[in-house]
């Protein structure tokens, strides 16, 4: 269904959808049943790096390389909000949904409140492109991985 590359998949928390983000600057949901694309979305000026699903299987977020992440209504398509962040490879939520975390190009990660947007603080201490991030099952733990060869416990 994309026209490019796809550089990131996510199953929503019920197992019924899953997401895609690609570098035709598309993020598409499809029916896991059935295999069909439910509803593309678009708005993302380059590639779409990251897609994470939220916790209580409502929104999606999604990272570009136009350094927006974008929070995604996902039974309508709507975009809710465009919060300006910084190049986003890597993009988690917690698992209680309060925080959504954003990592990219900069070496920073960047804590955000899901529901309103609001930007709440950095995690610094990498040295190069933090490419992935994952919270601890209960959520007390953050962990991200860099190109500087480092895995990073918050």
């Amino acid at each position: 269904g994309h026209t490019s590359r796809v550089r990131s998949v996510h199953f929503s928390p019920n197992g019924q959808m899953l997401a895609s983000g690609s570098e035709d600057h598309t993020v598409k949901l499809w029916d896991t049943r059935t295999g069909q694309c439910l509803r593309t979305l678009e708005g993302h000026q380059h590639w779409v790096w990251c897609v994470a699903f939220s916790p209580d299987n409502q929104t999606l977020a999604s990272g570009c390389f136009d350094q927006t992440l974008r929070i995604w209504d996902i039974y309508t398509g709507q975009c809710l909000q465009v919060l300006p962040a910084h190049m986003v490879w890597s993009v988690v939520f917690s698992p209680d949904g309060k925080f959504l975390v954003s990592s990219g190009g900069d070496h920073i990660i960047r804590l955000w409140n899901p529901g309103t947007g609001e930007f709440l603080g950095t995690l610094e201490g990498h040295t190069n492109y933090v490419m992935s991030s994952a919270f601890s099952p209960d959520g007390q733990i953050l962990a991200t991985g860099s190109t500087d060869q480092t895995i990073r416990l918050w």
